[in-house]
């Protein structure tokens, strides 16, 4: 069985790869760092690299994790700029749909699945104010990957959206919740749950399901 992480260089991806392989599961860790199958997100010819590279290699478990969170802190009077639209939602969301359709083949081969992290930020249940590009792209790419929940059922993909909590990351800060590992360990849980029955599910790290 073989696994595809992206962002997993460091934090959730990380721990997701080294959980995996310690139950001896192929994975291919997906990053711009040395040591890692490269893949720069940003880039289409990269993704489209590593569909040449992975040729037909049956996918069980893509795991879509990499993303980006430009603008924590940014005023609504003078922040938000457009470039860091455009770069968060190329990660966030672009690179997610890009992926996803070229390792499709690979997927359906193996019926396997997609395992997409989003955020309690993208809910419409949870819009607290602030943050508005990276709330933006994870309701969208919650809405993402809903939908190809509906178009991927008939080929035999399950598609899950998960939150995985408030995680001790350079992104979510000391400050946050629980650890990296402690998600992955939950996360990893979710994805074997997952199945045609609960395609299109929005869940937490622990298993509760989250308000869209």
């Amino acid at each position: 069985m073989t696994t595809v992480i992206t962002g997993a260089s460091k934090g959730i991806g990380l721990e997701l790869a080294k959980q995996l392989i310690a139950m001896n599961k192929n994975v291919i860790s997906c990053a711009r760092s040395d040591g890692f199958t490269f893949l720069d997100l940003e880039r289409q010819s990269s993704i489209y690299a590593l569909r040449d590279e992975l040729l037909d290699t049956p996918i069980n478990l893509l795991v879509c994790n990499a993303g980006v969170f430009l603008d924590k802190g940014e005023s609504i009077n003078s922040g938000y700029p457009s470039i860091k639209w455009e770069k968060t939602f190329s990660v966030n969301v672009t690179s997610v749909f890009l992926l996803i359709q070229c390792l499709l083949p690979n997927i359906i081969k193996a019926k396997g699945k997609i395992a997409i992290i989003s955020s309690q930020m993208g809910s419409q249940s949870k819009a607290n104010g602030g943050s508005y590009i990276y709330r933006a792209s994870k309701a969208a790419v919650l809405n993402l990957g809903r939908n190809l929940a509906s178009d991927l059922k008939k080929n035999g993909v399950a598609v899950g959206i998960y939150h995985p909590g408030w995680v001790k990351t350079d992104m979510g800060g000391e400050q946050a919740d629980i650890s990296a590992a402690e998600s992955a360990k939950g996360l990893l849980q979710r994805f074997d749950s997952l199945s045609l029955v609960k395609t299109g599910c929005f869940e937490n790290w622990n298993g509760k399901t989250h308000p869209l």
